[in-house]
Order: structure tokens, then C-alpha cells, then sequence
């Protein structure tokens, strides 16, 4: 058995939060329940969107890289599908909440981050790392 992560969260408007995450993200769907949820394949993961009227809280959290939105989720993505995602990004009407940004420059840990928000409020922060293989390793 693999281990792909689940992650259920409020989607507001289905269809409008579904169309984000395929249209713009590139994202494909899998099962649904009409009108309910619907499953997303986020980068190999599921991510199964609820219709709702709640939305999650945000708050942010100094790290290196400035202030941070929490909570959040994303992917790691390879560095070819990380330009695709941006590119699909840049040509949409979406905007970052947080720009593109390269951290931990020279270091077995460098990675490129960027954070969107989707339709119903939820925060996704997106990356490539330089050295995936080492994501955890401890020294």
C-alpha cells in the first residue's frame, strides 16, 4: 500500500473551487457526490473539496523567508511541473499571496516556494526542492 495523504477541506462554491483547482492548477478529478464533494488528484494526493459556507482561519507565523500564512497545505513538486504550475498561475486571473521565492540558497536545502490561495479562502504553499531525496534527513 502507497502512501498517498488525504486532506478533506471547505470548498465554499463547489463548482467555483473544483474549477480552480482544474482549470488553473491542472489538477484532475476522481470520485464525487454531486453537489457534496468531489476528489481532487493533488500531485498523487487526495484532496477531497467540501461544499460548505465555512471557511478555515489564517494566521501568520514568522519564518526565514518573512511571514507566513498557516494553516496550509501544498506539494512537492519536480522542478519541470513547478514552472508549468507557475506558468499556469501567471496566465490566470489568481493572483500570489506570497510571490515566487528561492530560500536556503546554496544549501543542500534550497527550494523554490510560492502561495496561492484558492476560491474559498484555503492557503496553498507549492515547492521545489533542490535536493528532494534529502527532505528528511537529519543531521
Amino acid at each position: 500500500m502507497s502512501a498517498i495523504l488525504h486532506l478533506a477541506i471547505p470548498a465554499g462554491d463547489l463548482a467555483t473551487t473544483e474549477n480552480f483547482y482544474v482549470n488553473v492548477l491542472g489538477c484532475k478529478t476522481g470520485n464525487r457526490e454531486e453537489g457534496r464533494w468531489v476528489d481532487i488528484d493533488f500531485w498523487g494526493n487526495e484532496l477531497t473539496l467540501h461544499q460548505s459556507i465555512e471557511q478555515l482561519p489564517s494566521v501568520r507565523h514568522d519564518v526565514d523567508m518573512g511571514n507566513v500564512a498557516v494553516p496550509h497545505f501544498g506539494a512537492h513538486l519536480s522542478e519541470d511541473d513547478f514552472q508549468l504550475l507557475k506558468n499556469r498561475l501567471e496566465a490566470s486571473e489568481f493572483e500570489y499571496l506570497d510571490k515566487p521565492y528561492r530560500r536556503f540558497i546554496g544549501t543542500k536545502y534550497e527550494q523554490e516556494t510560492l502561495f496561492v490561495v484558492d476560491p474559498n479562502g484555503n492557503i496553498l504553499e507549492m515547492k521545489t526542492m533542490v535536493n528532494p531525496e534529502i527532505l528528511f534527513e537529519v543531521e
